[in-house]
């Protein structure tokens, strides 16, 4: 009997201790719940108060005003739901960025922006994000540009008839250019083909207007209401050159006055609202330095996975270094098919005309050097600039140019295609307290 009931009180002291044992653990994950399942990987509360902090902390900064604090979770969640989808591709697409590569990005924004890295990681802190932090979120944006160029890039093309009606428009306005600094709202039609789907969206972009007409600031309704994908940003484009303008916008914009926004602006993909920040007057430069570069280029595939390629292009450059012809190699190997067979020639390159990471590794070498490896979106390059020289490019470079404009305008719409595709093949389940979501963005998907 004695015996038993010293059984039953272990049992109970037992039951009582995994009953405290699971408590603590409850409690515990009240601290990081998962708030969204996104095809196979969860999204948790910890990365959602981040990146809401961060967010909060850069908006604050700039003086634009917040939207309530719920709602906002709720846009930041849908921003990481998206990328959640594509650092999956990524992932599947055997993309990666090395240490070295972060490293050298992390420098290079610190750089750019006057500081030291000691300066620049006080700063963060300042804004409450941890060096560990922003190191994940740099390395995520530069995954996700590389899904972007490999999946939207392709679908982009530019004809020739484009760039010369570009050309012959950007004759008729004369040599000099101005500088806009945009602003930018989207309200994106749920249902394209229903009329009362279009009306809806006409109605919130035309109340959305007069919101700002009446005082309310144009970057705090971009982040609370903007489908766009820098809503976050608080529409903020960045400074654009007038032929670099999106053609929707472009004649208008010229008829805008600092701060003033401009009418509902209506295209197949939405309805669209853009203010001028900022302008200022811009000169064409006439005469550049311009570099005769050759390269050798390793492109990651399905074949061929991110770790691969940059093994690949250390051999090369191994190789380049014991005295291997450059010529030879880029022939054998490189991945560049045009470049490729007249040994690595791009000939005489102008400012511009390459892609920023390429470019700055271009300027950064000197004549004779056998530079690199450089990672840009194409892939992993080696490069040696052959020669030097000061060039007037005012006729030469004009359709490289205008076919870059046009490339960027076509890409920028596209690409919002493209988000609103993959959100909608994705398997999304909201948790929690969004659950609700689940409803508000369609997901019959989720459980």
């Amino acid at each position: 009997m004695k015996a038993t009931v010293r059984q039953g009180l272990t049992l109970l002291l037992t039951l009582v201790m995994m009953a405290l044992s699971v408590s603590a653990q409850a409690e515990r994950k009240l601290l990081d719940q998962v708030v969204a399942i996104v095809d196979d990987e969860a999204i948790l509360q910890s990365e959602l108060q981040a990146r809401v902090n961060t967010i909060v902390g850069r908006l604050s900064a700039q003086g634009t005003g917040l939207p309530p604090r719920g709602l906002l979770e709720e846009r930041v969640l849908e921003q990481l739901v998206t990328e959640s989808i594509q650092l999956q591709m990524a992932n599947n697409m055997g993309m990666r960025v090395s240490d070295n590569e972060l490293n050298q990005t992390l420098a290079n924004i610190a750089s750019n922006n006057g500081m030291t890295m000691e300066q620049f990681e006080s700063q963060l802190a300042q804004e409450g994000v941890t060096y560990q932090q922003a190191r994940e979120q740099i390395r995520n944006e530069m995954l996700t540009s590389r899904v972007q160029q490999r999946r939207v890039g392709s679908r982009v093309r530019v004809t020739d008839r484009e760039v010369d009606n570009f050309l012959a428009a950007k004759d008729a306005r004369g040599g000099n250019e101005a500088e806009y600094h945009l602003a930018y709202i989207f309200v994106e039609v749920d249902e394209p083909g229903n009329d009362a789907s279009v009306d809806e969206a006409r109605a919130k972009a035309e109340n959305l207007r007069q919101q700002i007409l009446d005082g309310r600031d144009f970057r705090e309704v971009a982040v609370a209401q903007s489908d766009a994908s820098n809503a976050l940003e608080g529409g903020d484009m960045g400074w654009r050159a007038e032929s670099q303008l999106p053609s929707l916008v472009a004649p208008v914009v010229q008829e805008l006055n600092v701060g003033q926004t401009s009418e509902v602006l209506e295209n197949n993909s939405g309805f669209h609202l853009v203010m001028v920040m900022d302008k200022r007057g811009g000169e064409q430069q006439q005469v550049v330095e311009q570099n005769k570069v050759r390269h050798i280029l390793i492109r990651p595939s399905d074949a061929v996975t991110e770790a691969q390629a940059e093994q690949r292009i250390q051999e090369i450059y191994q190789q380049l270094q014991s005295g291997a012809d450059f010529a030879a190699l880029a022939k054998e190997v490189s991945d560049d098919p045009v470049s490729g067979s007249d040994g690595g020639n791009l000939g005489w390159v102008s400012p511009g005309q390459m892609v920023p990471a390429f470019e700055e590794a271009m300027m950064n070498a000197e004549v004779g050097e056998i530079y690199g490896p450089v990672r840009s979106r194409f892939g992993w390059h080696i490069l040696q600039v052959q020669d030097r020289r000061q060039q007037d490019v005012t006729e030469a470079n004009q359709e490289s140019q205008a076919r870059q404009t046009i490339y960027r305008r076509k890409f920028d719409t596209e690409l919002q295609n493209w988000l609103r595709e993959i959100r909608d093949e994705a398997f999304v389940e909201f948790k929690g307290q969004y659950a609700d979501m689940n409803a508000e963005t369609g997901d019959d998907n989720a459980s």
